[in-house]
């Protein structure tokens, strides 16, 4: 079994790229496809991005050859949001269950993980974030109620919407993996802008909650020199530390982030002006 690799890009380089050229580097189009794991292994900050749609049977956390490792998590964490139909994940011989946007954590050195729908016919749809990590860290389960929801924003700038922090330095513990998630409120459609960026992290964006025939215009590049890519439902972003990461849908919406790299704070962000965006 294989995972696709994908290498980091200069920003000078970017420039030049058409829309082929940034969807082929950036963008994840195959998150759930039933009963098969799909990943992305990126070169910003060894952060790996997949998904499992279990509809049959259990299925195993895979490993690949382009780990180099005995198992998937012999050196790395595990983020799991489900997005889907009620659904448990097992880590060795502890029984997880997952209703939908409930978050769990699974630290490094455990060798079995495997997941599975409670209902076939709803199948639970995991999100698969993974880091690189370099100690031990307890294996713990968040409800979306826990998770801390704020709500921000406003109806005039069509961006009310409420913000769960699952994996922080205030929430469930990590190596390094932060991670949560942001709903639109209905009928707003911006996220994060004003952008920002955050040159010392690497982000990852999972766009879900959408109708099928409805797309996100998600916004990246240098702050002075955007690009943008249409998105559809259930499908990732890479996002590199010198390109700002915001969006607007032709309808409400959800979105999971996660951060790695450099530090573990959730606040630093370089934020930018409007004046600022070209």
């Amino acid at each position: 079994m294989h995972i696709q690799v994908r290498h980091a890009t200069n920003p000078t380089d970017f420039k030049r790229y058409d829309t082929h050229r940034i969807r082929e580097e950036f963008l994840m189009e195959k998150l759930f496809v039933p009963d098969q794991f799909h990943f992305v292994y990126s070169h910003y900050d060894r952060m790996i991005v997949g998904g499992i749609k279990p509809v049959g049977q259990l299925h195993k956390l895979p490993v690949y050859e382009e780990l180099r490792a005995d198992y998937f998590l012999e050196r790395r964490e595990l983020g799991i949001l489900n997005v889907g139909g009620d659904g448990f994940v097992m880590v060795g011989e502890e029984l997880f269950t997952l209703q939908k946007r409930d978050c769990l954590y699974v630290g490094k050195g455990h060798k079995m993980v495997s997941f599975k729908s409670l209902d076939p016919e709803f199948p639970a749809k995991f999100i698969l974030i993974s880091t690189p990590a370099h100690r031990l860290v307890p294996t713990a389960l968040m409800k979306a109620a826990d998770a801390m929801p704020v709500d921000m924003g406003s109806p005039e700038k069509a961006n009310t919407r409420t913000i769960y922090k699952y994996i922080h330095a205030g929430g469930l513990e990590s190596c390094q993996l932060v991670m949560g998630m942001t709903a639109m409120k209905y009928s707003s459609v911006w996220n994060t802008m004003p952008p920002h960026v955050h040159d010392r992290r690497s982000e990852i964006y999972v766009y879900f909650d959408m109708e099928e025939d409805q797309r996100i215009f998600h916004f990246m590049g240098a702050p002075e020199e955007t690009r943008h890519l249409v998105v559809a439902n259930e499908q990732a972003i890479i996002s590199p530390p010198w390109s700002i990461h915001a969006g607007a849908g032709t309808t409400s919406y959800s979105f999971l982030w996660a951060m790695a790299g450099e530090n573990y704070s959730f606040t630093d962000m370089d934020m930018l002006t409007m004046s600022e965006i070209k």
